[in-house]
């Protein structure tokens, strides 16, 4: 039995999780780390100091301005970190990236299978297009979304432009600029509205012919599934920085 520590544990990403849980026989979550420590399921805590049960491994669907005492938490005590929070500053980024040279952690901007499989479609196609159509990048979330463009949204561009041969320029705004589109830009853009859950549409317009790639996601569970998937993944790994690759590989 896997035991699991889950940060955000009342938040709607860690409701999610903890039903998901549920369902399996090989983890079990056995604290969880909260501003709101009401739970009927297990002990939650409001200072990871005071967790005092067993944790095989953290899942973390919590807020950046926890990070720090999470990854420090995991560092200091040698436990596999499955990091599921979006809007991580590039500092927090460096962190993760140091700490994982001597602590097991994963980190993904986006935890479901689906979006890191439309993610390699996508590369495939801008290998092949390769500058001859333009690319612009849609993600469509609900009106609770604090980060806009997504993390998700972002690590598509990046990887977009590690793929291509020209160095792409990532254009978040227009309405400023009164000039024609320049072709190495990447449009990426930030719907915001109602309960939508999380869409993602790459768009590789050229003459005379347009090719949507998208991925759209109708509940959390999604990302749940594949958050414990990888906490199953972390079980006894050595330290290193991995990702959704390496675990749908595995």
């Amino acid at each position: 039995m896997i035991n699991i520590l889950l940060c955000g544990a009342n938040g709607k990403m860690g409701n999610a999780v903890t039903r998901v849980a549920a369902q399996q026989d090989t983890v079990k979550i056995v604290a969880g780390y909260d501003i709101n420590t009401q739970s009927d399921s297990f002990p939650v805590y409001d200072n990871l100091d005071n967790v005092s049960e067993k944790v095989d491994c953290i899942i973390d669907f919590s807020h950046p301005a926890l990070f720090d005492s999470i990854i420090e938490y995991a560092r200091t005590k040698k436990i596999p970190a499955v990091i599921c929070t979006t809007g991580l500053s590039k500092e927090q980024v460096s962190k993760l990236e140091f700490y994982s040279k001597e602590t097991p952690v994963f980190f993904s901007a986006n935890m479901s299978i689906g979006v890191n499989l439309i993610m390699d479609l996508v590369c495939r196609a801008s290998k092949i297009l390769d500058g001859s159509f333009d690319i612009e990048i849609v993600e469509k979330h609900h009106n609770q979304k604090l980060d806009a463009p997504s993390g998700t949204a972002l690590a598509i561009a990046d990887a977009i432009s590690d793929t291509v041969s020209f160095n792409p320029k990532y254009m978040f705004d227009r309405h400023s600029v009164r000039q024609k589109r320049d072709k190495a830009e990447i449009g990426i853009h930030a719907v915001r509205g109602g309960n939508i859950v999380g869409e993602h549409t790459v768009i590789f317009a050229g003459n005379d012919e347009v090719i949507e790639i998208k991925h759209s996601a109708t509940s959390k569970e999604v990302f749940a599934v594949g958050a414990v998937r990888a906490a199953m993944f972390m079980y006894r790994k050595n330290a290193g920085l991995y990702n959704m690759t390496d675990l749908v590989k595995e």
